[in-house]
């Protein structure tokens, strides 16, 4: 089958890879350079890396609407527009124009998480089943008719980088499903979503992330590992003989099994456990600002944490 594939970000990856080997890819369009790193250095997107490592050819573009990209890209004359992690609205007369339309790839169970942070808010949330949705592609945000799912379920404290990863690779055979549906029909319909039953993923902010120890610990423990790596449940540890002050980012944490009573949330008790709201939350991996990412133990043992010192919340 000939295809266009439309993606910028590392989850669309695994997929390229895999319809390079079994099918034609005509093009692969992707947003343009960007700045990063303290250099502020122009860095390609990680599809585009990955797409001139398989010598495919690349089109890079700020708007993918603009009638003369339409034009362009339509002239390659694909069957089907494959999309994962692109980054822009594709409008009607792409996904019109090309016979099979385009299909994406959703890193959630749709109708649930429409939106840009899916798999950061089924970690938020602490759902118990994860998953990846192929669907077609239409004007309302992530609304098409579903044509393929997969599902996993969330590991114990596992990270949103760490789901995301997995998810990625789960979308390789989500796709490869939905492409199979176009061997009998040029143009599967799919089947409705169910809107009464959507939630929304909004994209997270840097303020999202920081951290009130006045919730409960089971709500916190999924709060620090659906933050990582951003925005980062972001809060401020300061030692009880004030020769420390300094941010920190708690990059994986667990509910604790024993309570302490009678502590102010953000104190960490003889255990090193932090107290909360309700419940105790035991830290497992910590980045102080500036620093590297670190256990829990380590960060301890380096700045002789001991009961008394405490996490509290940050504004900026």
């Amino acid at each position: 089958m000939r295809l266009l594939f439309f993606g910028s970000g590392a989850f669309a990856v695994p997929t390229l890879r895999n319809v390079q080997q079994n099918h034609d890819v005509a093009a692969v369009i992707t947003q343009p350079d960007r700045p990063s790193g303290r250099g502020r250095k122009l860095t390609p997107t990680p599809v585009k890396e990955r797409a001139l490592e398989l010598g495919l050819k690349v089109i890079t573009v700020e708007q993918v609407n603009d009638e003369s990209m339409v034009r362009r890209l339509l002239d390659f004359g694909a069957d089907v527009g494959v999309v994962l992690a692109f980054g822009q609205k594709i409008g009607p007369p792409i996904c019109d124009g090309i016979p099979g339309g385009c299909i994406n790839a959703h890193a959630s169970l749709l109708p649930k998480y429409r939106g840009a942070a899916p798999f950061q808010w089924t970690i938020l949330n602490g759902e118990e089943q994860a998953g990846v949705t192929v669907f077609k592609l239409v004007q309302r945000m992530d609304a098409g008719p579903i044509l393929t799912t997969r599902w996993t379920s969330p590991k114990p404290q596992e990270t949103a980088d760490e789901l995301h990863d997995r998810l990625a690779a789960i979308a390789v055979d989500a796709i490869t499903g939905a492409l199979e549906l176009y061997a009998t029909d040029p143009n599967p319909p799919g089947e409705p979503q169910d809107d009464a039953a959507a939630t929304r993923a909004p994209k997270l902010r840097k303020e999202d992330g920081f951290i009130d120890f006045a919730r409960p610990a089971a709500e916190l423990a999924h709060f620090v590992c659906g933050m990582w790596d951003w925005p980062g449940a972001r809060c401020r540890f300061s030692s009880s003989d004030s020769t420390r002050n300094e941010d920190v980012v708690l990059a994986r944490a667990r509910l604790a099994e024993r309570h302490t009573e009678g502590l102010p949330s953000g104190q960490l008790d003889s255990r090193l456990l932090v107290a909360t709201g309700d419940g105790m939350l035991e830290l497992l991996e910590i980045k102080p600002a500036g620093g590297k990412l670190m256990t829990w133990p380590d960060f301890a043992n380096g700045r002789h944490v001991k009961a008394g010192d405490r996490f509290t919340r940050i504004t900026d």
